[in-house]
C-alpha cells in the first residue's frame, strides 16, 4: 500500500486539483490522509463532503509542514509514503512508475520524480542535491525541458513538494525530533531528511517518468515573487527562519571535514546574506508590499 499524506492551510482550490489527481492514478491500493492546520477557507468541508476517501486529520492550530507531516506518516499504514504538497498535482502514472523505481534496489530509501511547473514546460525539480554552499540545489530548476532529465539515476534526494519515501527508511532515520524535524517547521526540512538518510546508508532514485507538476511557492505565505527569488518575497520571519533553519541543517548533518572543505562557498553566501541584511532588506520588503 502507498500512503499519500497531504498538509494544507487555507488552499481550497489548490488541495481540490491535489486530490482529484490522486484519485485519478491508476495504481489504485492507496490510502489518502489530508492533515488540515485549522484551514478556515472551506478546505476540511470540501474534503468531507467531496473526497469521502481520504481520512482527515483536523489541527486546532497551524502546527506547520514537519509537525503536521509527521502525524500523517505515523498514521499511514503503507509500506511506502508519498509526502504531498497540496500544490501539486500528479500525472496519472506517479505512483505506478515511482514505486518501480523504488522497488530496483533495497537500498532506495526516497524517489524524486520529474517535477514540472504547471505550464508543464518548466522543469521546478529533477532531483536534490546538496550545494557547496550548503543550499539544496533543484536540479534542472526553471530550465525549459528540453529533454536533458531523461536518464535515471541516482541522486542526493527529492524534493519535499512531492517526496515518494520508504516507510522503513523513515523509521531507520528518525531522530528524537521526528522524521522531519518538528524544530525547522518548514524549509530545508527535505534536506535535512535527506542528508540524515544518506548518512544511514540509503540511496535516493531519480524516476523521469514520475512526473508531477508544481505550483513553485503556492503553499508559502508571502506576496510577490521579487527577480524570480521565492526568498526575497518572504515575509520577515519567514527569511529568519529560511536562514536559522540553513545553520540548524548544517549543525545536525556535516562533519568538520565537509565545512573546511566548502568553506568558499558557504563564506561567498554568508557575505551575500549580510549584504542583504544590512542594505537590501528595508527595500525589498517594501517592493514586496506594492
Amino acid at each position: 500500500m502507498i500512503s499519500v499524506i497531504i498538509v494544507n492551510y487555507n488552499k481550497k482550490d489548490l488541495l481540490r486539483q491535489c486530490l482529484d489527481s490522486v484519485r485519478g492514478q491508476g495504481f489504485q491500493d492507496i490510502e489518502t490522509f489530508v492533515v488540515d492546520n485549522a484551514s478556515i477557507d472551506g478546505s476540511v468541508e470540501m474534503v468531507a463532503m467531496y473526497y469521502s476517501e481520504a481520512r482527515l486529520i483536523r489541527n486546532t492550530a497551524n502546527l506547520l509542514f514537519c509537525k503536521a507531516q509527521n502525524q500523517g506518516i505515523d498514521a499511514a499504514k503503507g509500506s511506502f509514503i508519498l509526502c504531498l504538497n497540496n500544490d501539486c498535482v500528479l500525472d496519472k502514472d506517479y505512483l505506478k512508475e515511482a514505486i518501480t523505481a523504488i522497488g530496483l534496489d533495497a537500498r532506495i530509501g526516497m524517489v524524486s520524480g520529474k517535477i514540472f511547473r504547471m505550464d508543464r514546460k518548466t522543469i521546478d525539480s529533477t532531483g536534490l542535491f546538496l550545494g557547496r554552499n550548503r543550499k539544496p540545489v533543484e536540479r534542472g530548476y526553471n530550465r525549459e525541458d528540453k529533454g536533458q532529465y531523461e536518464e535515471p539515476g541516482y541522486v542526493f534526494g527529492a524534493s519535499g513538494s512531492c517526496m515518494f519515501l520508504r516507510k522503513d527508511m523513515l523509521k531507520d532515520a528518525r531522530d528524537s525530533h521526528g522524521y522531519f524535524d518538528e524544530r525547522f517547521g518548514m524549509y530545508y526540512e527535505d534536506m535535512d531528511l535527506c542528508w540524515r538518510a544518506q548518512k544511514k546508508g540509503w540511496k535516493a532514485y531519480y524516476a523521469p517518468k514520475a512526473i508531477a507538476y508544481h505550483v513553485r511557492s503556492g503553499t508559502a505565505a508571502g506576496g510577490k515573487v521579487l527577480r524570480n527569488s521565492v526568498f526575497l518575497s518572504l515575509p520577515i520571519e519567514l527569511k529568519k527562519r529560511y536562514i536559522r533553519n540553513r545553520y540548524a541543517c548544517m549543525s545536525k548533518n556535516d562533519s568538520l571535514g565537509g565545512v573546511l572543505l566548502n568553506l568558499p562557498f558557504i563564506l561567498c553566501y554568508e557575505i551575500k546574506i549580510l549584504i542583504y541584511r544590512l542594505f537590501c532588506q528595508k527595500t525589498l520588503d517594501r517592493a514586496c508590499k506594492t
